[in-house]
């Protein structure tokens, strides 16, 4: 199933029902006429996104590109209203973010269970009760409901954001810590759409989001390109995940500096959020070497933040990982509020 994350929909609101004419025989020793009694119609029926934290993505939307509200009925005779048109209830992941057709924002629904108007129902007519007057035939017909066009961009809800190159082991690492179960296998572009999962420590729980590696030129669109760079932008922390191993080629420095240079192409807000380094695979290395090589790379690229050494698969140094990154979470959240 193809991972969708924005894309453009039709909303049609419904429209309002027509007033109706008719009347009412009204004969006394004195008068002999008719008396107008046409109902109103109904309103049409409204459209609403909702934010929903059990969707994960947009492919709803891929199948159902136009949404449409039920229309208002029309007015009836003996002053019977025409019913309202059912108003459409559609839900979307948390995180969406809602767009007019000038891609002009109109909201963020960044919290469970937010809800927003996207289309307002047409209004109704009036019946022919309403002008008693001389030309006692005259109503108004309903108007019509909003007919545009919104697009939808999801961006991931996470407290942490993994990045790194392709087989950097940044799967395996949110398969340890947490429930997500994405692939791992020993081939470039492992994962190819994100992944959220949920880490649980003594002290708290975080969620942490994947997404697919980056490699030099993803900013213009080599490899799955930086498209999915926007579902890290709502993370409190960031971790590099650096292979340290020799299997690659490239030294990890010319790795770590061609990951800086595509985020800073991408956005540089995302670049100066808090970001730690995380050498992997060290149960590929003898315990001194790779104790030197991480001291060499810290030194060489003058690394004043947080860095660590693990082993995904061996699930070595995970533990002292996930509490530093609760505390820091912790911290975070104590400042914001």
């Amino acid at each position: 199933m193809k991972f969708i994350d924005e894309i453009e929909i039709s909303v049609i609101a419904g429209n309002g029902g027509s007033g109706c004419v008719s009347f009412q025989k009204n004969k006394t020793r004195t008068l002999n006429r008719k008396v107008p009694n046409g109902g109103d119609g109904g309103k049409g029926g409204d459209i609403y996104l909702v934010s929903d934290k059990d969707m994960n993505d947009l492919t709803y939307y891929h199948y159902h590109r136009t949404i449409r509200a039920e229309n208002g009925k029309n007015g009836r005779s003996y002053l019977r209203k025409g019913k309202k048109g059912k108003d459409m209830i559609e839900k979307v992941p948390v995180g969406t973010k809602v767009f007019d057709e000038k891609k002009n924002m109109i909201m963020d629904l960044k919290f469970h269970n937010q809800s927003i108007k996207v289309a307002v129902g047409g209004s109704f007519g009036l019946g022919n009760h309403r002008f008693r007057t001389k030309r006692s035939d005259r109503f108004t017909e309903g108007k019509y409901g909003d007919k545009k066009k919104i697009f939808l961009e999801l961006n991931m809800i996470a407290d942490v954001g993994l990045l790194g190159m392709p087989n950097s082991g940044k799967s395996s690492l949110i398969r340890q810590i947490s429930s997500a179960k994405p692939k791992v296998a020993d081939y470039p572009f492992t994962t190819l759409f994100p992944h959220l999962g949920v880490v649980r420590t003594e002290k708290r729980s975080f969620i942490v989001a994947d997404i697919p590696g980056l490699i030099d030129g993803a900013s213009k669109g080599i490899g799955l390109g930086i498209r999915f760079l926007k579902h890290l932008e709502r993370c409190s922390i960031l971790l590099h995940v650096v292979d340290i191993s020799q299997e690659d080629t490239r030294s990890p420095i010319e790795r770590i500096k061609t990951i800086d240079s595509e985020i800073i192409s991408y956005k540089k807000s995302l670049f100066e959020k808090e970001r730690w380094i995380v050498f992997n695979k060290i149960d590929l290395l003898d315990e001194k070497f790779y104790k030197k090589t991480v001291d060499e790379i810290v030194q060489k690229i003058s690394w004043k933040k947080k860095y660590y050494s693990i082993s995904a698969i061996k699930k070595i140094g995970l533990k002292n990982l996930c509490r530093d990154i609760a505390d820091y979470i912790s911290s975070e959240r104590t400042i914001s509020c």
